[in-house]
């Protein structure tokens, strides 16, 4: 896990990087670069711009004077410290940057200019960012309330350290791409084809960026060679620590009472004894007075409050696990899957020929994955009175519409290959 790889400083040379700053400036001239360009290679390029590229760059601009001054780290005073490049983030850009390469490339074959894969782009992946973070902040909106709206709104744009629920993108992003298409007429199907199987392309370095964000991690296993360790501050450790797990407790979450203590654990050596009910368990934030202020507050160690039959329990950071219990690698298996199916889909290119097939097939084949990834993956509720995710009900919605969509493509071509009569 990586969940940091380095951090642009909050300023240079006493101007801000973001906001109104560096970063401004240079996507102003990044911008005049664009426009020379185009002047030079094209007749009609202002008009041309204005067209396709307008709306974008805007919306960077947006990003860069608002968006990204609200995202940067802050340290214990709530100072900004710098913007974290995550792990995640990056990966998330390389399977972006992939898979549009290789859609162009597929565009090609199909006689498709790859330069509208280009001009798509910028809308699929604002829409399906925005959708798989409006998912997430619906199926987790407790975890979004701040103590005031900027931190609220802080909390949901921070979308580069994970918490993004991928049928938001991919649904969003479909809608996007059915916008663009319709609106510049393009061959909805054919189109269809030649991207679906990029976009697991992009789903494998995605899930690769979970891994190093320690999201949409599995649940808790025995140990094996597949198993995967996460490390202090990490999602899952958090999880563990506020479960008890991680000081040899078992609780059942209904009635906080002990169902059995790990021999040998803190709580076993602090005299926690099975059948003792816990009153209250948090974290002990002490210990971030000690962070120092030119680091950020984020992910720092901290301690466990326990109370127990009416008597507290305290561990320091010092004594708590360096790392989580073995939990099930989701995010590997995830990510194979996601390289797997989108080598047989380019495969499958070459035997299914109909108009729409390979974009049907890859949804349906995505959603049988996805419902038995969630058996894996723990970190969602039953929804609906059922023990099945909200991402397993889904599935069984994409898988039924995704049939129901091959039965059309197929039928429809049967009924257009019928000869008519002359009249």
């Amino acid at each position: 896990m990586r969940s940091t790889l380095f951090t642009i400083p909050h300023e240079f040379a006493d101007l801000p990087v973001f906001g109104f700053g560096w970063g401004l400036i240079l996507l102003a001239i990044a911008l005049i670069v664009r426009l020379v360009i185009l002047r030079r290679l094209q007749k009609h390029a202002f008009s041309d711009f204005l067209s396709s590229e307008a709306i974008m760059w805007g919306v960077l601009a947006l990003a860069v004077v608002i968006v990204l001054p609200m995202v940067e780290i802050k340290n214990i005073d709530g100072a900004p410290v710098g913007m974290a490049i995550r792990g995640y983030g990056v990966m998330l850009l390389i399977g972006v940057l992939t898979a549009v390469g290789l859609a162009m490339l597929r565009t090609r074959r199909r006689g498709i200019d790859p330069e509208v894969i280009i001009n798509m782009a910028p809308w699929v992946f604002i829409g399906g960012i925005a959708g798989a973070r409006l998912f997430y902040v619906i199926q987790y909106r407790d975890r979004f309330i701040g103590d005031s709206l900027s931190e609220t709104v802080r909390g949901i744009l921070t979308f580069t350290e994970g918490g993004l629920v991928v049928y938001g993108g991919f649904i969003f992003g479909v809608l996007a791409a059915v916008f663009f298409v319709v609106r510049h007429r393009l061959p909805v199907l054919k189109l269809g084809d030649a991207i679906v199987p990029c976009m697991f392309l992009g789903l494998f370095f995605g899930r690769m960026g979970c891994l190093l964000n320690g999201c949409c991690y599995g649940g808790q296993c025995a140990e094996y060679w597949a198993a995967l360790h996460f490390p202090v501050g990490s999602p899952v450790y958090v999880e563990q620590l506020e479960k008890g797990v991680l000081v040899g407790l078992e609780i059942d979450e209904s009635s906080g009472r002990i169902e059995s203590v790990r021999k040998g654990s803190l709580a076993d050596k602090a005299g926690i004894s099975s059948g003792s009910r816990v009153e209250r368990i948090r974290l002990d934030d002490r210990y971030l007075r000690d962070v120092p202020k030119d680091r950020p507050i984020e992910r720092a160690p901290r301690g466990l409050l326990m109370l127990v039959d009416g008597k507290t329990y305290q561990w320091s950071p010092d004594q708590l696990p360096p790392r989580a219990e073995a939990v099930q690698p989701a995010q590997l298996i995830s990510s194979f899957s996601a390289i797997c199916l989108c080598g047989l889909l380019c495969a499958a290119s070459y035997v299914f020929r109909r108009e729409g097939a390979i974009m049907m097939l890859g949804f349906a084949s995505y959603a049988v994955l996805r419902f038995g990834l969630e058996w894996i993956r723990v970190d969602e509720k039953g929804q609906f009175g059922t023990s099945l995710s909200i991402s397993q009900w889904v599935s069984v919605m994409v898988l039924a519409g995704s049939v129901a969509g091959l039965i059309w493509i197929y039928r429809r071509g049967a009924i257009q290959s019928v000869p008519t009569a002359n009249t």
